[in-house]
């Protein structure tokens, strides 16, 4: 089980955990989340919102422990080179910004928040009360103290209060927002109606080989869709590179400094205790919770039984359909993965043996521990490797940034590339001709790079470009203006778009053909075998659930929730061919069930669609902020 599938089947859990990520990042992301900083220097401000900066100093903290709370998550082979690499700084750059954006906005709408309220909330938040009672300062300090990281009470009040200010934004724009009885019983169906469905896939990849294209109709392709084979704009570039490999050979990282981050970082390295489970799921959700306790019961008896196929149990009975299918095998998990309730039976239980029904927010569980995992702590000598390597590339980086500053210093027209090459020993380099969506040859930078380069006038040289390689400075060295290319060009190309073209349509006749076939059909799959295909049968599935054949595709779901039993569809065009299916079976819910359960849907979809429109307003209410990033600063900031 992937840990998105845990985080969805704890999702009630979560939220108190979420809420405390929320409010770590803010306590120690945010420290100026309401005041003003105007008094930062431009230079050591990575972003400014109004009259709001975010320095260099506060980003990097938070980029730090971001850093580290990715560690402390999935491990130390999670580095900054590769959190890097999936723009992980903008992510938090982006993250401060629209913090500082919701903050100015409730500002200007005149919204505070007393001491008096943030009290109230934290006595009364659920982790910090025990029947029904504040836990009393020496409890909640302890609570504080062991986060990850630690917190002092005066900061996680100040987070609190940041966070409540957000909340009567949101509040504010919001509380209008209503969702009907109506909508809430049409979503219930539209999530828990299911179908089970026969379907023949016509495949356009199977029609490849009768599908030739002769030069006329390459020809007559190519005049009537020239356009599409248009060829940009393409420039190549003399450049000089700041090689960061050429950095990281100069580097020495002396032991004590191993050492140090190892001791300072010494969470990373260590695995929690571990447990290998599996459970039988009885959902209690718009159900009669009695009855549902006593079905628990029956198989919970089954399960105790010597010599009981527990796996045999969850298949047939279990209501967590992805787990079930796996015998309810969660795979192992640390404490703190699953429901309270849940993780405390698990982690009392000895391998091999059977919990008595845990109850949590989900319903009723049968858990069967396999198999337990003591903590571990990799040792110094196991990660010194590694940790040596991360700290030399982060001196590799700090080099190449002062260097790549110096250079910067040097370089006012292209003529400079020589000579400060020729003052360094280095060498000016030049790219071949590449377009705007291309990377440069030779240097790995990003199209995001490429497109900057093709904004450079001719006698322009860059800043520093962030590529594959360390920084580059480049100016453009030569053009070749847009144009469409002779046929024999892009031949290749026309020819696979015809092909393509003409097997797509044979799919689809063939497929039409078996459609009129297949709707007076007394048997599906016979039909089918005789035309010489070969239908598939779905399980009885949910919306979003993956079709044999077609995998997840909205037009053939659409298709099949919209008909009858027994009905068969018409042609459906997908990406790589043509679909026939027929409805063998449907699960509807009944009113019932559907008003069961309307409030918490109602509660689901009232949250969505707040959030939905409030993302609008901020969206709207950021357009009239002044909002400006510092690039170079975050560069530094980061040693890229």
């Amino acid at each position: 089980m992937t840990m998105l599938d845990r985080m969805r089947r704890h999702k009630g859990w979560l939220k108190w955990s979420l809420a405390l990520v929320c409010l770590t990042f803010v306590v120690f992301y945010v420290p100026s989340f309401l005041g003003s900083d105007s008094g930062t220097s431009p230079t050591d401000e990575v972003a400014r919102v109004d009259n709001t900066s975010i320095s260099v100093a506060e980003f990097r903290r938070a980029y730090q422990n971001q850093v580290a709370a990715y560690r402390q998550a999935y491990g130390a082979g999670i580095n900054e080179q590769l959190l890097k690499q999936l723009g992980f700084e903008q992510q938090v750059l982006q993250q401060l910004i629209n913090e500082r954006a919701m903050a100015t906005e409730a500002n200007r709408l005149g919204l505070t928040v007393t001491d008096e309220e943030v009290g109230q909330r934290i006595v009364s938040m659920p982790d910090f009360q025990e029947n029904g009672k504040f836990v009393g300062e020496q409890r909640f300090e302890l609570a504080l103290r062991n986060a990850r990281p630690p917190m002092v009470p005066s900061d996680f009040a100040a987070a609190l209060k940041r966070q409540l200010l957000v909340e009567k934004l949101q509040a504010v724009v919001t509380d209008w927002v209503t969702i009907t009885d109506a909508e809430a019983d049409t979503e219930y169906q539209r999530r828990n109606e299911k179908v089970k469905v026969q379907l023949v896939h016509v495949s356009a990849d199977s029609f490849r080989a009768q599908a030739t294209a002769t030069d006329a109709e390459l020809a007559a392709a190519f005049e009537k869709n020239k356009d599409k084979y248009r060829i940009g704009e393409r420039r190549k570039v003399r450049y000089l590179l700041v090689d960061l490999e050429t950095q990281r050979k100069k580097v020495a990282v002396p032991s004590r400094e191993v050492e140090r981050y190892y001791n300072n970082n010494i969470e990373t390295f260590s695995t929690p205790e571990q447990v290998r489970a599996s459970h039988i799921l009885f959902k209690t959700e718009g159900k009669d919770e009695k009855l549902v306790r006593a079905e628990a019961e029956k198989v919970l008896a089954e399960a105790k039984k010597p010599n009981a196929d527990f796996a045999a149990l969850a298949k047939k009975y279990s209501e967590d359909e992805p787990t079930g299918k796996l015998g309810g095998d969660l795979d192992y998990f640390a404490k703190g993965r699953m429901a309270p309730p849940f993780d405390e039976a698990a982690f009392s239980l000895a391998p091999d043996t059977v919990s008595e029904l845990v109850k949590t927010s989900f319903g009723f569980h049968i858990i069967k521990v396999a198999d337990k995992k003591a903590a571990t702590t990799r040792t110094l000598d196991q990660m010194r490797a590694q940790i040596t390597e991360q700290l030399a590339m982060e001196k590799a980086q700090k080099a190449a940034d002062v260097l790549a500053d110096q250079v910067a210093a040097q370089l006012k027209t292209p003529a400079d590339l020589d000579k400060v090459a020729a003052a360094r020993g280095w060498k000016v380099e030049e790219t071949g001709f590449f377009s705007r969506d291309e990377p440069m040859l030779t240097l790995g930078g990003s199209p995001q790079v490429s497109a900057e380069v093709f904004q450079l006038g001719d006698k322009d040289v860059s800043g520093a470009l962030r590529v594959g390689r360390g920084f580059a400075f480049v100016a453009v060295s030569g053009h070749e203006d847009p144009k469409i290319p002779a046929l024999e060009a892009v031949k290749d190309r026309v020819r696979d778009d015809v092909v393509k073209e003409k097997a797509s349509r044979l799919a689809s006749e063939k497929a039409a053909t078996l459609a009129a076939v297949l709707k007076t059909a007394a048997d599906f799959g016979v039909a089918a075998k005789k035309a010489g295909v070969e239908a598939k049968t779905s399980d009885l599935v949910a919306r979003g659930t993956a079709l044999p054949d077609v995998g997840v595709n909205a037009t053939v779901e659409k298709a099949a929730f919209s008909q009858t039993v027994g009905a068969v569809s018409d042609p459906i065009a997908t990406l790589d061919g043509t679909t026939v299916l027929k409805v063998v079976e449907r699960k509807d819910v009944s009113p019932a069930d559907a008003a069961g359960a309307r409030e918490s849907v109602k509660q689901d979809l009232l949250g969505q669609r707040r959030n939905q429109f409030f993302n609008a307003y901020m969206i709207k209410a950021r357009l009239k902020m002044k909002i400006q990033t510092n690039r170079e600063a975050l560069d530094r900031s980061t040693g890229a």
